[in-house]
């Protein structure tokens, strides 16, 4: 039986937006937009691959990575989970439901769940200070939280999974 020479799906349609925008100036980051939606994070095999088919350093490349929020260097959940620690959240008990958050999951801020259903992560604000405390899963607000409140939620997404299957 001999060893398939194809690249796998991930890295062809990779090759393909690194075509797109090869010698287009300031083409990183829309590049690495379009990588993490790919692969769904940035790791540095897919960093490297960037940085050799645009012409620059890995260090640029990095660099740009590491700057900006929105790139994840860590594979993230479906549920992107983010407790709001800003003032007002801290001070209505926002530690309290990150470490619900953390109890029930089984992870700490900036891990993902082995299902990888969940991720975790601790945010500034969120500008919702009026419904303080707030944790937002993906595009959804939840407001005026206790920790005594976190298994509902966090079952309610776990029922919506069971319903896909």
């Amino acid at each position: 039986m001999g060893v398939c020479c194809c690249k796998d799906s991930k890295e062809q349609k990779l090759d393909e937006v690194i075509a797109k925008y090869k010698g287009t100036r300031g083409a990183l980051i829309p590049v690495l937009h379009e990588a993490q939606e790919i692969y769904g994070y940035l790791p540095m095999s897919v960093q490297k691959k960037i940085a050799e088919g645009l012409g620059i350093s890995l260090a640029e490349v990095y660099g740009v990575v590491t700057f900006y929020t929105q790139f994840y260097l860590e594979p993230k959940g479906k549920y992107r989970i983010n407790v709001c620690l800003g003032t007002a959240c801290y001070v209505k008990g926002a530690g309290l439901i990150l470490d619900k958050l953390s109890e029930i999951l089984q992870i700490k801020s900036g891990q993902c769940t082995k299902d990888g259903l969940f991720s975790l992560e601790a945010c500034r604000c969120v500008g919702a200070c009026g419904l303080a405390p707030v944790i937002m899963i993906n595009e959804d607000v939840y407001g005026r939280l206790t920790a005594d409140d976190i298994p509902a939620i966090i079952q309610s997404y776990r029922e919506k999974e069971k319903e896909a299957v």
